[in-house]
């Protein structure tokens, strides 16, 4: 029996929402999921700066709920409250000397691919489609500096992953959960052209995930648009 019920605060076509989602539901916890949109009435509400996600927790003995923010502090404390199925690594699993690599590998996906993915290429790409008066070939000249900055990413990204199975071999972790709500929505515009075959082998072996497929509806990755 876990200590406290859950509410994710954020729109599933938020990829860092989805991160946590992807958690909750591999780790077979149940929430409930209130979906608001960044800087919404109700986004800051729960969090000082109206970003996604926030995790909602009832605490015993206290009242009102406790607010935890930031997707990196919350995929720590549901692997401290609900260590199984962990979504930590250990030394030894794939190439990692240290278990700190693992939220090393998080870091960079959260610091550096948001912004090359999302704020550089996707973002971009589907406003600009969805509006219909840019040619394509006008879209892909606009995203150019953008896509290249997206291929740097991607190349560092791979060489920190093992050359096969999850981010860290055998183990599916919370690297691969923090990676793989940005690459889903890559892979659903025609820029995926830059996803090598290791990383397009590495989405396959997630999409087979019960937790990928629980989360897919309302992304980009699923058809639905920018909200």
């Amino acid at each position: 029996m876990y200590p406290a019920p859950f509410t994710v605060i954020g729109t599933p076509f938020s990829t860092f929402t989805r991160t946590i989602t992807l958690g909750l539901h591999y780790k077979g916890l149940p929430f409930s999921q209130i979906r608001v949109l960044p800087h919404s009435e109700t986004a800051d509400e729960y969090h000082p700066f109206g970003y996604l996600p926030t995790l909602a927790i009832e605490v015993n003995g206290r009242e009102g709920t406790l607010k935890l923010r930031e997707s990196n502090a919350i995929a720590r404390y549901l692997d401290r409250v609900a260590p199984q199925p962990s979504l930590c690594i250990c030394a030894g699993d794939g190439h990692a000397v240290i278990e700190e690599q693992m939220w090393e590998f998080v870091s960079m996906v959260a610091s550096y691919g948001f912004p090359a993915v999302e704020t550089g290429v996707v973002k971009p790409r589907v406003a600009l489609s969805d509006e219909g008066k840019a040619t394509d070939a006008e879209i892909r000249e606009s995203i150019k500096p953008g896509v290249e900055r997206l291929r740097r990413f991607l190349t560092v990204i791979e060489e920190a992953m093992s050359p096969e199975g999850y981010v860290f071999g055998e183990k599916l972790s919370w690297a691969d959960f923090f990676l793989y709500p940005l690459l889903a929505d890559l892979r659903a515009i025609p820029e995926s052209g830059v996803l090598s075959e290791r990383m397009l082998a590495w989405m396959e072996s997630m999409d087979k995930l019960e937790a990928v497929k629980a989360t897919a509806p309302g992304t980009l990755s699923a058809g639905a648009r920018p909200p």
